[in-house]
């Protein structure tokens, strides 16, 4: 058992996905149809060298194919099989770690176009960390993080992220080839890396790839291509279906958004603009064990199962991210504990005027005072986040971020009091139903779907964002309103 728990931990921190032969050829005969023809190909974690076998096969004018692998059993292995591949003559295995080998001195040795092929590894700096993996970079702030959302969880990256970056350093002041197999959430910041920093690229495309098919992981994942031409600067890309489907939408790069369908948004750009209200965030507390309290038979009940007898002037119904997905708004057994009414109000007035709620937080110290995120440093004790004026408003629209559609929810009040929901919701608050009412009608409208839906990556974690939301100009006035939905 203890030989399996080794080598499943020494998969996951090499991110080991081997590539099928069939797809390693799919992938070569794309680049061959794109008009690829490179003079050297390099693949810098090779792992079996499927690809190596498979360019050697679909490329007729390369005059070397270097592999570089890490593994001391792959490379020795790879080494007695490329003995077998087309032109054996041209190989060159060489065993090395990505992060430490002399990339530089072996580009030098190249000095035509290059293809840049293969598979890197699919695993996360926190994932590594917590298998004790050291197949890491040094450590350093490469995406420039600001503190806050490194201490949010912003600051994990994948490990081929770093790997994309370093790679397209090597063509500043050459052209070449990069067709590299990766999540898609990857590839798209990479691309938008690019994008950043104004690096040279002539051509870039995904192709998303069936990643359970090919490699049993259920994960969106796709072929990474870029041509690279120092002289040229075009960060619109194409996203294909697959690698044989030629149905596509176009990604670009409007006014300081990343924009995910180009035609849709060109059509519909006259809804972008700073919206007349504000869209938040619901309450953050990570403690759901002692914050969130369940209703049954007259009595609340904590995530512990233990009978909670508290002051009712701090407690609000509550409904969570699923609640609202699923339309479940009419009523709530669910309620929350808000101790603040806006962020950093000092708690310790509760121990006079809500003695029992003071009582309970103390009583439940070990949970609220072991939160794990550094926002609640420096705070005062039993902080929340995501709490003002608008927490407390009668009237709300809202939706999920996690779930991947634009199913917007109008809610009032539960129990005569406001209801407030976890960190998974963004809402705009109201103080009145005739206005809510409006911008929900707004908010349902057919172009409005459309642009944001022109904006929204579906794909991703948490694909609803208010990064986003906020982008999308709601009139102030109901004339207005009115105007714009008919």
């Amino acid at each position: 058992m203890m030989v399996t728990v080794i080598e499943k931990s020494k998969k996951i921190e090499y991110g080991d996905f081997q590539t099928p032969k069939e797809l390693a050829d799919e992938v070569c005969q794309k680049l061959v149809e794109l008009g690829v023809s490179p003079e050297y190909v390099i693949e810098p974690t090779c792992g079996l060298g499927v690809f190596l076998e498979s360019a050697t096969e679909k490329f007729s004018n390369v005059k070397k194919f270097v592999g570089v692998e890490v593994n001391s059993e792959y490379y020795s292995e790879l080494k007695t099989a490329s003995k077998n591949f087309s032109e054996p003559e041209k190989i060159d295995i060489r065993e090395g770690d990505f992060f430490k080998f002399d990339w530089q001195r072996l580009l030098k040795e190249t000095g035509g176009e290059i293809l840049i092929l293969g598979n890197f590894p699919w695993v996360t700096n926190a994932t590594q960390g917590a298998i004790g993996g050291l197949n890491l970079p040094q450590k350093t702030n490469f995406q420039n993080l600001n503190g806050l959302d490194a201490l949010t969880g912003k600051s994990n990256f994948d490990i081929s992220e770093f790997m994309l970056i370093k790679v397209s350093e090597w063509f500043l002041h050459r052209t070449g080839h990069l067709a590299m197999l990766v999540k898609t959430s990857v590839a798209r910041k990479f691309l938008n890396h690019l994008h950043k920093t104004n690096q040279g690229v002539a051509h870039s495309a995904i192709y998303n790839i069936d990643a359970m098919k090919h490699f049993r992981a259920a994960v969106d994942a796709c072929l990474l291509y870029c041509r690279f031409d120092p002289d040229m600067h075009n960060y619109d890309y194409d996203v294909f279906d697959s690698l044989s489907n030629e149905t596509k939408y176009r990604v670009g790069y409007r006014q300081g958004l990343t924009i995910r369908d180009l035609d849709a948004f060109d059509k519909l750009e006259f809804l972008l603009g700073a919206s007349g209200e504000k869209w938040r965030s619901g309450i953050k507390h990570d403690c759901s064990e002692i914050m969130e309290l369940t209703e049954n038979d007259g009595k609340l009940f904590n995530g512990l199962g233990e009978i909670v007898d508290i002051e009712t002037d701090f407690v609000y119904p509550l409904l969570k991210g699923s609640d609202v997905a699923n339309d479940r708004v009419s009523e709530t057994k669910r309620f929350m504990i808000v101790p603040q009414r806006s962020v950093g109000e000092e708690t310790k007035p509760l121990k006079t005027i809500a003695p029992k709620i003071w009582s309970y937080l103390e009583s439940h110290a070990i949970y609220l005072d072991s939160r794990k995120s550094k926002i609640y440093q420096n705070n005062p004790r039993f902080s929340i986040f995501g709490v003002g004026s608008y927490t407390f408003a009668p009237w709300k629209i809202a939706i999920c971020s996690l779930y991947k559609n634009l199913k917007f929810r109008l809610i009032g009040q539960a129990q005569s009091k406001p209801i407030v929901f976890d960190d998974t919701i963004y809402f705009l608050s109201f103080e009145n139903y005739e206005e809510a009412k409006d911008v929900f009608d707004f908010l349902l409208s057919e172009n409005v779907q459309r642009f944001l839906s022109a904006l929204i990556f579906w794909d991703e974690k948490r694909p609803i964002k208010t990064s986003i939301l906020n982008n999308l100009k709601i009139p102030n006035s109901r004339v207005v309103l009115q105007q714009e939905m008919f």
